[in-house]
């Protein structure tokens, strides 16, 4: 893990969310071939999926992991590092304001971009300007500053992947999720190599050589690149084609927008999904918990145990990530392949197994061999369940609400881990780090009950 935070056939919209779940099965769809499978992967709706995937990665450990080390080096104690996690809770709660992005046109901007672009801009716009301030706010003269900074980077990076999620969804059918989903995780575990060895990798060489001490400037410099580095999203979203545009029924008055905004899209997942709705929602509030609250404590721990800055970005960051993007590709394609309930089940086991990798690596003291073994084994795993696990959300959500329902089940996604997650560090300071590594896992066995329960009911995508 360098920090834990990710089709089958059904139709030809991407969506399958029209038709009830009793109604009858339609006729079994044959299963591509492995050249059709890989050649998905150069049509240009993934490619641009690709650009836009990094534009999406780029935020999040700038926030979470490259953040907690900085803190950490900062003299910033582990609890309050696991406190300040919860800002992450504002990817939790993106389905309140999910609905506006949905529908809510930006005044100039969309009526030159459209309606999922010109949100894409603007929120890469917020991002950017916030990234600059955390640049120039010291956390060790004052914490305050930067936990704003680093809320407006949460907030502008929670709707830029509410606009992002409804542009993938009704730019292929959902045949093509899988692949979408595959390049878009590649692009966004590029942009944490970038966020993370990168960060980490420009801070080391802007110290000041000969300084031990904690130095803000080469933390400044680091979070400056990475807000410029922002651009190759704008320039992306600016050449990017506006999915077709979906004629909405007009409102007659506040009250009637209001329905159709924010109540509608939820009614209709109940209506489709029924009383299977609750074993869904279930599902998707614990997949990756064992992950995300094991991975607010992943940076302090190389830093407690005494891995450098140059070790972290070479190892975790960089060899991790690609092995992470070795699991994306790989779990995209057999998602396709073998149906994404088999490839989900599969993911869950290995990524709450590899938790306990980090135990036994909590024994082994400053051994970088142990280190690149448990980050392949842990960042393959996370690879293959990230894929399946978005795949099966697509396949989960009506064209007509993409951008809010896919909002309402990646926020839950993340809503119970996160607010875990935010007593990660009373939990090491009170047990130790092997104990916190063993118990994560353990929050991983009630997933694989879910998803067996999932995979027979009608809510299943095809296998």
């Amino acid at each position: 893990m360098s920090d834990k935070t990710f089709s089958p056939p059904l139709s030809t919209s991407p969506s399958s969310a029209t038709a009830s779940p009793a109604q009858s099965a339609p006729a079994p769809v044959p299963k591509p071939s492995w050249r059709e499978v890989w050649r998905v992967y150069s049509e240009a709706a993934t490619l641009r999926m690709l650009l836009l995937g990094f534009s999406a990665g780029l935020p999040l450990l700038l926030v979470f992991g490259t953040l907690s080390f900085w803190l950490r080096e900062a003299g910033i104690d582990r609890t309050t590092i696991g406190y300040l996690s919860w800002v992450g809770l504002a990817y939790g709660f993106k389905w309140a304001w999910a609905p506006l992005v949905d529908r809510l046109p930006i005044p100039l901007l969309t009526r030159w971009l459209g309606r999922r672009r010109s949100w894409l801009l603007l929120s890469q716009a917020v991002i950017m300007t916030a990234l600059v301030c955390m640049a120039l706010t010291d956390p060790k003269l004052a914490l305050l500053p930067v936990v704003w900074c680093a809320l407006a980077v949460a907030f502008g990076s929670a709707t830029q992947d509410i606009a992002l999620d409804a542009y993938r969804i009704e730019s292929a059918d959902t045949q093509r999720q899988a692949a979408l989903a595959a390049a878009y995780q590649t692009g966004y575990r590029l942009a944490m190599i970038w966020s993370g060895a990168g960060a980490l990798w420009i801070a080391a060489r802007a110290e000041i050589v000969g300084v031990t001490t904690y130095q803000h400037g080469a933390w400044q410099a680091a979070y400056l690149v990475m807000a410029a580095s922002m651009l190759l999203g704008m320039v992306t979203v600016l050449f990017s084609p506006e999915p077709q545009r979906r004629e909405l029924p007009p409102s007659k008055n506040a009250a009637d927008w209001l329905k159709g905004a924010l109540i509608e899209p939820f009614a209709d997942f109940l209506r489709r999904y029924g009383k299977q709705a609750l074993l869904i929602l279930g599902l998707i509030a614990i997949y990756r918990i064992s992950d995300v609250v094991m991975g607010i404590m992943a940076n302090p721990f190389y830093v407690d145990m005494g891995y450098t800055k140059d070790e972290v970005a070479t190892v975790t960051k960089i060899y991790g990530v690609i092995m992470t993007l070795v699991g994306a590709f790989l779990g995209g394609g057999l998602a396709m392949r073998f149906g994404v309930m088999k490839v989900l089940m599969l993911g869950a086991v290995l990524s709450a197994a590899s938790n306990l990798l980090f135990a036994w690596l909590g024994t082994r003291g400053h051994d970088v061999t142990s280190l690149i073994f448990v980050i392949s084994a842990d960042n393959l795993s996370s690879g293959i369940a990230s894929a399946a696990f978005i795949a099966y959300l697509s396949s989960l959500t009506n064209i007509n609400y993409s951008a809010t329902q896919y909002a309402l089940f990646s926020s839950m996604m993340l809503l119970l881990p996160k607010a875990l997650a935010g007593y990660s560090g009373a939990y090491v300071d009170a047990f130790g780090y092997s104990n916190f590594f063993t118990a994560t896992a353990l929050l991983g066995v009630p997933v694989l009950l879910l998803i067996a329960l999932a995979s027979r009911s009608k809510t299943a995508p095809a296998q």
